[in-house]
């Protein structure tokens, strides 16, 4: 799997866990359950297809930070954003992210190649159905 599909795996995945239907009770009359579990199954389907198309990466990414116990900075840094994800943060990683998006500077691990790194990959989680505010992808 690429680093990019590995990062939005991550943070789309936290999405559709979220979105998991709740089971039917077990008092409701087989008819009723039968009818009931159906309805849940195409609603959660809906929803799930709806939120996947709406991911609010902010949030998530706020909430991951939250409970990381680690004071990480993945609004401007891909280090830790990756970390955060729980992915390898290498130069080696990054690199191969920079080749996955198109960069075409030198792939030294400069602020320039990782400032650019974390634009374009907030812009691809935008671009994939990801709900991204302006000032993290320009």
């Amino acid at each position: 799997m690429s680093i990019f599909g590995k990062i939005k795996d991550a943070i789309f995945g936290k999405k559709a866990e979220a979105a998991e239907p709740a089971a039917p009770s077990a008092s409701a009359s087989a008819i009723g359950a039968a009818v009931g579990a159906a309805t849940s199954a195409m609603a959660a389907a809906a929803e799930t297809s709806a939120a996947i198309s709406e991911v609010d990466v902010e949030a998530i990414l706020s909430g991951e930070a939250a409970k990381a116990g680690q004071d990480l900075n993945w609004r401007t840094s891909i280090v830790d954003l990756m970390k955060l994800l729980g992915i390898d943060s290498s130069l080696a990683n990054r690199k191969e992210l920079a080749t996955e998006l198109g960069y075409t500077g030198a792939l030294d691990g400069s602020a320039e190649m990782n400032i650019w790194l974390h634009k374009a990959v907030m812009r691809e989680l935008a671009a994939n159905g990801g709900k991204v505010p302006a000032d993290l992808t320009d």
